[in-house]
């Protein structure tokens, strides 16, 4: 009888442990900590870490995943993050290839995704994709209103051989256009390649007022450093994926003067005090440089912070139509970040919209001038 009991009470405990299990909300995490993409996937796997605990009464898990810049391994731990672990919504990736691959997932699915990369999709992909980034519209409208106040005429242009690089060019064309500029030379180069002398050559040659480097983290330094070694004495324009501390190191005294749209939380300390972002942005370096060690900051970690703000506003919305472990409440969390509202991030204020899955606009950007291994704030 007694072992009866007992057998009686363990049933009833596994099964409200089971009930507790199922009640926890998993995020799966895959990002680019080792690779080509390194540099932005470890300040981003360093956030996962600050991100709560626990939003609107329910445990968060989250599993977190290495992709290794790779988009079949991104594809590899996505489908393993929703078929074996059951995620509630996927977090990443670091690059937009890797995160295009996560996408294709997460559509296949029907599982929420939060890409911390600006990746573009075709509406008919774009339903359960979210992003952290900037659209990169939003940045290179900044690049060309700065170019069209100091005069600039003709560009070069040296990017990825990507989406990333791709999805910057087709941005430029038309304000380039609309401003009065032209491309001279379009080069391109791969995230793995050791030497850019060739395309930078050919750009030096056609003589452009300006260069527009399409790069992130380390490898942006390559074609910087080459241009400079070279001569060019015209503006060098980086994107906002350049902005970390391994490019500023890799590229040395060469970054210096290089112009870049980015995120309010790089400059935190220089953004007016009435920017949305100013006292969020600050409390969250604060957080991560006493974690992780002064000057280490990245404007990637505020990628993950910013899809930690997402998470905190769309949850407690998500839990009134369902419970976590189940696509009724995926669906639901879909649309509760669809809905998000005047969400206060660190790199801007988001509004989503069935239409705009990036939800930024023009307070998510500052331009800044590299000085002295630092950020310098500029007017235009």
């Amino acid at each position: 009888m007694k072992m009866k009991k007992l057998a009686l009470l363990c049933s009833t405990a596994a099964l409200f442990a089971s009930q507790a299990a199922l009640a926890d909300i998993n995020v799966g995490v895959s990002l680019s900590s080792t690779g080509p993409g390194a540099a932005l996937g470890i300040p981003e796997k360093n956030a996962v870490a600050l991100l709560p605990a626990e939003i609107g009464g329910e445990k968060i898990n989250y599993m977190l995943l290495d992709d290794a810049t790779d988009p079949s391994a991104a594809t590899k731990n996505a489908r393993k993050l929703t078929t074996e672990d059951k995620v509630d919504i996927l977090l990443g990736s670091s690059v937009t290839p890797t995160s295009l691959a996560i996408a294709e997932v997460a559509v296949e699915s029907q599982t929420p995704q939060i890409a911390i990369a600006p990746a573009n999709l075709p509406p008919e992909k774009d339903r359960w994709v979210f992003r952290t980034p900037q659209h990169v519209n939003v940045m290179a409208s900044a690049v060309v209103a700065h170019m069209k106040a100091k005069g600039v005429k003709t560009v070069g242009f040296l990017g990825y051989s990507d989406a990333y690089g791709e999805d910057w060019l087709v941005a430029m064309k038309p304000m380039l256009e609309a401003a009065g500029i032209k491309f001279t030379t379009v080069e391109r180069f791969n995230r793995t390649d050791t030497s850019v002398s060739g395309q930078v050559l050919k750009i030096v040659s056609s003589q452009p007022d300006a260069v527009l480097v399409v790069a992130s983290g380390s490898p942006a330094a390559l074609p910087q450093t080459a241009l400079v070694e070279r001569g060019y004495k015209g503006q060098i324009y980086q994107t906002h994926a350049a902005a970390n501390p391994a490019f500023l190191k890799v590229a040395g005294k060469a970054a210096d003067g290089a112009i870049m749209p980015i995120g309010p939380v790089v400059v935190v300390d220089q953004i007016p005090d009435s920017h949305p972002s100013k006292k969020p942005g600050q409390a969250f370096v604060k957080a991560y440089e006493e974690k992780y060690g002064a000057g280490t900051f990245s404007s990637f970690a505020g990628h993950v912070h910013d899809a930690g703000s997402l998470l905190q506003a769309a949850v407690p919305v998500a839990l009134k139509k369902a419970k976590p472990g189940t696509s009724e409440f995926r669906a639901a969390l879909r649309d509760a970040i669809e809905g998000a509202k005047d969400v206060v991030g660190v790199h801007g204020v988001f509004n989503m919209t069935p239409t705009d899955h990036f939800g930024m606009d023009d307070r998510g950007r500052v331009l800044i001038r590299v000085e002295n291994g630092g950020y310098k704030l500029i007017a235009n």
